[in-house]
Formats: C-alpha cells, structure tokens, sequence
C-alpha cells in the first residue's frame, strides 16, 4: 500500500525542531509520496533544502500563494517565472483566491490567479488552487480559461456537492484532508456521491490537523485519519482508498 500526500508544508517553520524524524514517521506508514505547494520567494530555498533531503519522496510545485499576492506580485511572478525556466516542477501551486483575510486585493488576486493558469498551460502542469471564501470568483476564472489544458487539483475542498461538480467539470480532483474528519466538516455527508476517481489525499500540514489532533500541528503522518474516515464514508478497504487515490494523484502530477 502507497499513501500519496499531495499537499503539504514539510518545509514550514512548524517542523524546524523534528522534520527528518517527523518524515520518517510518515515514511515508516507508507505515505512515501509528498507534494509541496510553494508559498512565495520566501520559501523557495527551504523547499530546495528538502527535496535535496529526501529526493526520492518529495515532489515540488511553483507559484505564488494568494494571500502572499501584495504590491511586489508582479516580482514574486517573475521568480515563479525564473523557477520553472530553471528546472522541472510537478505542478503551478498553491494558487487561488482568497478572501478571508484580505478583500481589498482581489483585483491583483485575480489576475495573479490567471497569469499562473497560464504558465501552467505553457508548461503542460497541473494546477493545484488554494480557495478561501472565493468559490464564485474562482470559478468565474476557471469558466474562461478552461479547455483541454486545463486540469489540477481543487486544494482542501470544503464546498458544497454542487461546488464539488462543479470543480469536477473543470477536470479538477478534489483535495481531501482533515475537514472530512471534523463533525462540522458537511463534505463527509456527500462525499460518497463523489466517484473516488475525483479524489486525492492531502494533509496540508502544519495546518488543518484531523481528528482527533484538531487544534495541534498536522503532520503527513496524520494523513491516516483522513484515509480511515474515507473507509468509513465509501465502506471500501483503507488499501482501495490508497491505491485510487495514489492513482489519481499519477494522472495529475505525472509520476
């Protein structure tokens, strides 16, 4: 049995004072594939200092993360720019729209937001979207920029059933984490309407940890939690979940 983590911040500050011991203990459970989402410039050495750490397991993305959207965008664009020409990525991530702790940006957020889609088509990569508070104005983006090119994964998805379809017909795999744990969560009463050829694991660690560690740092190994609780909803084999989800997670980022 693979585990694929095909979202999370093993680079974060969060994880300076364990990070080898806490990937292994990922590794020592079978999640042996993890996929890192960029932030910003910020991060980028930090990322490459992991993957030179553990070049087996760990698969980068680029691109710059909606709330890092400030005035100097068009730079921090630029060094995505810079990045991809240097060398290979597995996907434009994590970027998006959010509007829970900025508003005022949504201009710039927006057109960020289609300059990476771009980038990513030129490219042929899957993008993986970040969305907070911004289902109407993502999926206004992605109604004018979708065709054959476009495809990715919708990160940490929260919505409603009718979103989930919705994100599904811009070829988007949904990316399921903690929340489907939480009592409040909602995805886990439709979930199972959902064909598991649309869904992908993901932690997001160091945030959003699952039952029962919501409220402390989330680490890749906790990604177990979020694969018992799909047991349970699909009342399939923790092996199924994993060997379709890993699956899946192949056909977007292509290894």
């Amino acid at each position: 049995m693979i585990i694929t983590d095909t979202h999370t911040h093993l680079y974060s500050e969060s994880f300076d004072a364990d990070r080898k011991e806490m990937i292994e203990r990922a590794i020592s459970q079978n999640i042996t594939r993890f996929f890192i989402p960029a932030i910003d410039s910020n991060y980028t050495e930090a990322m490459l200092a992991l993957e030179a750490d553990f070049p087996e397991h760990t698969f980068l993305m680029m691109g710059l993360h909606p709330t890092s959207v400030k005035e100097n965008y068009k730079e921090e664009l630029q060094h995505v720019e810079t990045m991809l020409a240097k060398r290979h990525f597995y996907a434009i991530g994590e970027i998006g729209i959010d509007l829970y702790w900025d508003t005022s940006t949504l201009k710039i957020q927006q057109e960020a937001f289609r300059y990476q889609i771009k980038l990513a088509k030129q490219y042929g990569l899957p993008i993986v979207i970040h969305c907070r508070n911004a289902f109407d104005e993502i999926f206004e983006v992605l109604e004018d920029v979708a065709d054959e090119k476009l495809f990715g994964i919708f990160h940490c998805f929260t919505g409603t059933i009718e979103q989930a379809r919705k994100a599904i017909s811009y070829n988007m795999k949904l990316g399921i984490g903690g929340v489907a744990t939480f009592k409040n969560g909602k995805i886990d009463q439709f979930l199972n309407s959902i064909d598991l050829e649309h869904i992908v694991l993901e932690t997001d660690s160091p945030y959003l940890a699952p039952k029962p560690y919501r409220g402390k740092r989330n680490e890749s190994a906790y990604i177990i939690k979020v694969l018992e609780k799909l047991s349970e909803i699909y009342s399939v084999s923790e092996e199924k979940i994993a060997d379709i989800t890993t699956s899946n997670s192949k056909d977007i980022f292509g290894i």
